[in-house]
């Protein structure tokens, strides 16, 4: 796949071109459909997700102006037969993978099986925002604070510190957010410091661009790589 992994969504020209490149259409001309998933497990949830869905979040994703956009439910897939899903999965133009609790999406992209689909998709971008993000990394740089959401009896916490690993590095976002705890360079670099990979420390205008193989940095703001 081609990935656009943000912290804080398309929030300038520069990550909207790169969305743009990434594509090699404009916007209104590209299908898209939104996954919701992450932010179910968080107080208010239902309320967030709609606010997502509908652009009314401050995050700029869904608001862009694309030429179609539809829903799709992590959750629900498993109960559906795949012919009636995977086609529209196939057909569009962008995925777009919306943030909140990074455990539960990983857990959900594996059960859905739009994990395994993922990596057949040549030509659609995968476009993350925070959670949405880090999924696709190699690890889960907010494991122990998801650990918090998982219901009793649960089998998801295993393994919570893995993610994807469909690209071979790990993000951490919301680099010096002031509404934010722990994500302060010294912090990131404390955690990274335990990590095998390389860790790209990104704030909410910067995004990572993976196209072939290559790594880009896209950047309004400010970003770190810190290496093991």
């Amino acid at each position: 796949m081609k990935f656009l992994l943000t912290s804080g969504g398309i929030s300038n020209p520069s990550i909207s071109d790169a969305l743009v490149d990434l594509l090699g259409k404009p916007i209104a001309e590209s299908t898209a459909l939104f996954i919701p998933t992450a932010v179910h497990p968080f107080p208010g949830g239902a309320e967030r997700a709609w606010k997502a869905i509908y652009g009314r979040a401050d995050i700029p994703l869904t608001q862009l102006g694309w030429k179609s956009l539809g829903l799709l439910e992590l959750t629900a897939l498993p109960t559906i037969r795949e012919e009636n899903w995977v086609p529209a999965v196939r057909e569009a133009d962008a995925i777009l993978v919306w943030g909140g609790d990074v455990l539960y999406l990983t857990y959900w992209l594996r059960q859905s099986g739009l994990a395994d689909l993922l990596p057949s998709l040549r030509d659609t971008v995968y476009v993350g925002v925070s959670a949405g993000s880090i999924a696709v990394t190699a690890y889960n740089c907010d494991a122990e604070f998801d650990l918090g959401f998982v219901p009793d009896g649960s089998d998801m916490a295993q393994d919570a510190d893995r993610a994807l690993g469909l690209v071979d590095f790990t993000l951490y976002p919301h680099l010096n957010h002031p509404d934010m705890a722990d994500v302060k360079l010294s912090h990131v670099q404390k955690w990274a410091s335990g990590i095998p990979v390389p860790t790209y420390a990104i704030d909410d205008n910067t995004a990572i661009k993976v196209a072939d193989g290559t790594v880009d940095v896209i950047s309004e703001g400010d970003w770190r790589l810190i290496n093991p």
